[in-house]
């Protein structure tokens, strides 16, 4: 079991930067990689970007240059920071884990945080 606990979200002007924290308990050695999702209403969830255990990433096309996620093994944490905010950027933002226990991947997921970003 791996539980997750996400922070950091709120109201910022375009332009301006946030920090989400998200925060792994449990089984944390089963952890392949984590990943921030966002939904915003009426859409589905998207893939904002990814880390591997070995700290390698991946971004999605529209944050890419502007989103940095990193983790600090120390707390058991992955950050993703965001800079030049745009109010396309607005969603609710997830933490996401993905563990491998035999062949089998399972997902576990944090509970949200809401990031709006005003024009």
């Amino acid at each position: 079991q791996v539980q997750l606990v996400e922070s950091g979200g709120g109201l910022v002007q375009a332009g301006g930067s946030l920090r989400l924290s998200c925060a792994a308990s449990g089984n944390i050695f089963s952890i392949n990689t984590m990943g921030w999702y966002r939904q915003a209403p009426g859409k589905q969830r998207e893939l904002v970007a990814i880390i591997s255990l070995g700290a390698s990433t991946n971004y999605a096309d529209s944050v890419k240059g502007r989103f940095t996620i990193s983790r600090d093994n120390v707390k058991n944490t992955v950050y993703l920071g965001m800079n030049s905010l745009k109010p396309e950027d607005t969603a609710a933002y997830y933490c996401n884990a993905k563990t491998l226990r035999g062949i089998t991947t399972y997902d576990y997921w944090g509970q949200g945080t809401q990031v709006t970003v005003s024009s």
